[in-house]
Order: C-alpha cells, then structure tokens, then sequence
C-alpha cells in the first residue's frame, strides 16, 4: 500500500491535511439513478492506499461511499473514521439559503457519518427542478444568491457538519464576490473539464503490481472550468493562491478514451510523451509528477480526484526537477 501525499486547507480546526489524490465516485448510472459505484470497489481501492474520496448528492454515491468507510472500518483497513477524506456537494436544486443544512444533514444521513471534511457547492447557479438528473432544461437554470446560500455554507461549517467549505466550477469572478462578504472563505475550487459528457474508459492500476485491470466505461456529465496540462488556468490558480484557496482538479488527464465527448489531447501530448518514454513511465504517471511539482511551486498544491476504477501509480522518481518541470510546462503552453 502507498501512502498517498497531503497538502494542507483551511478548516474550522486551522490548517487540516488534505490527501492530494482522490478517488472520483460519478457515473452515469449512478445519476440516471440506477446502480452507482459498489461499495466493494471502494473498499479495494482503500486496501490501495486510497484515503480521499469524491462524492455528491448528484452522484447518488454517498451511500456506498459511507458503507465502504464502514466496511473498511470492520476489516480493520482504518483504524478511525478520520482516516478517510471525504468531500461531498451541495447540488444546484438546493442552492437556497433555507435548504441548504437540510442537504448537507440529508448527504450525512446516506454517508453515515457526522461530519464531511469538505463540502462543497456543485455549480453557480440554482435549478428550479426537484429530480437530479442531465442534461439539464435551459428553463430550469436560474440565477443563485451567492451570498444566501454561503452564509448557510458557513452554518454547516459553524454547526459542525463540516470540517471545510469551498465551491466547484467557480471562475475567479464568482470568488471574489464570495470574498467581498464571506466570514469564512472558501477552503477549495474544484475545477474540471468543461464539457456537457465526457466518457472514459477506465482501468485500475495497481500501485504495487501495475497491472493493468479493465474494469468498466462510464459516462459522466460535467459542465465545469477547465484545467489539464494543456489548459493550465494560470489566471485562476494565481488568484486562488492569493486568496488562500487550495485549487482541485477534476479529470486531469483530459477525459481519453472517446472521441465524441472527450479528448486525447493530454494524453497524447509527444512533450509528456517523451519525457514517460525517456524515463520508462506511463504518460498519466509523468503527468500527476510535472502536474503537482507544477501546482506546489505556483498555486499550493493540487488535488486530482480521479475517476473511479482509474488509479494512478505514486512511484514516479526520477522524473523532471522543479526546474525542469516548469520548462515541459512553458513548452506545453507555447506548443499548444
């Protein structure tokens, strides 16, 4: 088993350690309401070294993501709760000042636990729409009282419920009016790839054997700020360093693997592609080295919630110097 790296985020504790790789629980199935990730699955990826994991009301995976702690807990695979980072989110058809702590109390009730240690608001926006479910109607979309709905982040965070606050899919733009008003601050944005489907194909890497395991293809629906190697958000990571705020990424790697809704562009890039080659690694595995070396230096550290059933070996040394890094970085930008 790896131990996973931590950066640190503001918490109603001070500074708490945040693993900097997730795992990702949305599926297709799992928000069309069907069969979300197994609870099993989620187990062998803690027996991996897993210690953060993504959930979302939208997601409909905050159950078996609770009976995965509990289940890990019984095998001894964790010796307390607070051994796992869990981040849940707030979904947009609770984006209201008075629903706000009944969603976050309803997303506790699912996981069975007392606390999250971060929670989050999905989008910037509200729906008027009672079922979870994409695409969504362009008449559902309504605009979201930021300040109503924050002060009722920072309840959830006062009462306890939550050990931090932050936003996903937030431009700078919307942080800053968080910031004109906000008692506490956001802790984390979690940016992604903005595209309205993305679907992957996933595989699990085992962090001691580095097999390659087949395990499904799933479709997930994001609609979100982009941030890859590729599309670095320079503007957005400076800002949220400034500000104190911990900038996460979802779908890192560029969502490969279909050609309709994703991309290879990441994957595919001959600059990661060289350097893996040269130093007889996986271009995923060069990418979360350059990638976080890239983030430590400039934004605090980044935290990549991967998609569940893709798993990404730590064993990556040797690979590029900070200084090195920075210079793949300038000529992936000048590149691309």
């Amino acid at each position: 088993m790896v131990t996973i790296p931590e950066l640190m985020i503001s918490s109603s504790e001070g500074a708490r350690p945040c693993p900097v790789i997730a795992m990702g629980t949305s599926s297709e199935s799992g928000i069309a309401g069907k069969e979300a990730v197994s609870p099993s699955t989620l187990v062998e990826a803690i027996k991996m070294g897993y210690r953060h994991f993504d959930t979302a009301a939208l997601y409909r995976s905050e159950k078996p993501v609770g009976d995965a702690i509990a289940e890990a807990l019984r095998l001894g695979l964790i010796k307390s709760r607070s051994e796992i980072f869990v981040t849940t989110k707030l979904w947009c058809n609770s984006a209201d000042r008075h629903l706000v702590l009944p969603a976050i109390k309803q997303s506790l009730k699912k996981l069975g636990l007392e606390y999250v240690d971060l929670y989050l608001i999905h989008w910037p926006f509200k729906l008027i729409q009672d079922d979870m479910k994409l695409p969504i109607p362009n008449e559902c979309i309504a605009s979201i009282d930021i300040k109503a709905v924050w002060e009722s982040m920072e309840e959830c965070q006062n009462l306890g419920l939550t050990k931090s606050i932050g936003v996903s899919n937030f431009s700078s733009k919307r942080i800053k009016e968080i910031l004109s008003f906000a008692k506490i601050p956001p802790a984390v944005n979690q940016a992604s790839k903005s595209r309205s489907v993305i679907a992957l194909d996933f595989i699990f890497v085992n962090f001691t054997s580095m097999k390659l395991i087949d395990l499904m293809s799933m479709y997930i629906y994001i609609h979100r700020v982009e941030m890859n190697a590729l599309w670095q958000q320079k503007k957005l990571n400076e800002f949220c360093k400034e500000n104190g705020i911990v900038v996460t990424a979802y779908s890192p790697l560029g969502a490969a693997g279909n050609s309709a809704w994703g991309d290879n562009h990441v994957m595919e890039c001959d600059v990661l592609q060289d350097i893996a080659k040269s130093k007889g690694k996986t271009v995923a595995q060069v990418f979360f080295r350059t990638t976080s070396m890239h983030q430590s230096g400039h934004s605090g550290g980044i935290e990549s919630v991967v998609p569940i059933g893709r798993a990404v070996r730590f064993g990556v040394h040797p690979l590029p110097s900070y200084t090195q890094t920075m210079w793949v970085f300038a000529l992936i930008k000048k590149k691309y």
